[in-house]
């Protein structure tokens, strides 16, 4: 479905983001695979080679709290795999403090990653979508985006600010052929999810109406259809992928 495209994701390295890399490459794309470490991001290539020595998978560890180093990284993408076709912002951090505990040095470190970071990755990726004739931006973000979360308001005011980022890049950019939309998953079995004790998940399955946790590969799937030809008139859209959960 990708045969031909390059793709960047950023946050890369495990979880949903790692899974987004694998469907991609099963997908005949070359990707470029962002991580916050060289270690994490060495590893995560290791592994992806080993699975298939034949997909063509390179890593980077850009600073995505600069603009000229995501610049000159995605720069270094259209040097090393000849263009940038999609873009997958994927790279976050959560919190879970009450408000009255909440640090304002702490918020800032959220909406920076969560939030500034997706403007910066998408402004260096649209100048070249721009001038090779389009492309696809893809975005990470949450279920409590939509419905909240009772505490560490950080992550879901950053998420908000994605889909509003989300509608508006659509909007603007469309006229340059870059579709622009994201993906908000629900609960989905990533490393904190699976640490959890039973007696803590078991609860939660049940507010599920499809009665289970979400794997990374049903995000990974929606990830693939916005940014394959099967999507070619979908923008601006923000794509539910929790099982009908409300949390």
């Amino acid at each position: 479905m990708l045969k031909g495209k390059t793709a960047v994701v950023t946050g890369g390295t495990r979880g949903i983001g790692f899974a987004v890399v694998r469907k991609f490459l099963e997908n005949g794309a070359a990707v470029a695979l962002w991580g916050s470490r060289q270690e994490t991001v060495d590893g995560a290539l290791a592994k992806l080679r080993a699975e298939n020595p034949d997909w063509k998978v390179i890593g980077m560890s850009p600073d995505l709290g600069s603009l000229q180093e995501v610049e000159a990284a995605m720069n270094r993408v259209k040097e090393q795999l000849g263009r940038v076709d999609i873009l997958v912002n994927n790279a976050g951090i959560s919190a879970r403090e009450s408000l009255y505990d909440y640090k304002e040095e702490d918020f800032e470190k959220i909406t920076d990653l969560n939030l500034n970071a997706v403007f910066r990755c998408s402004k260096a990726a649209a100048v070249l979508m721009k001038e090779q004739g389009g492309g696809v931006i893809l975005n990470t973000s949450s279920m409590v985006s939509i419905y909240g979360q009772a505490a560490g308001v950080g992550y879901p005011a950053s998420k908000f600010g994605v889909n509003g980022l989300t509608k508006s890049l659509a909007r603007e950019l469309g006229r340059d052929h870059i579709r622009v939309n994201a993906v908000a998953p629900g609960v989905i079995r990533t490393d904190m999810v699976a640490a959890l004790p039973k007696e803590l998940i078991e609860p939660l399955i049940r507010t599920i109406p499809l009665g289970r946790v979400g794997e990374p590969e049903d995000v990974a799937n929606a990830f693939l259809f916005l940014a394959s030809d099967l999507a070619s008139y979908v923008t601006g859209e923000i794509l539910s992928v929790d099982g009908a959960a409300m949390t």
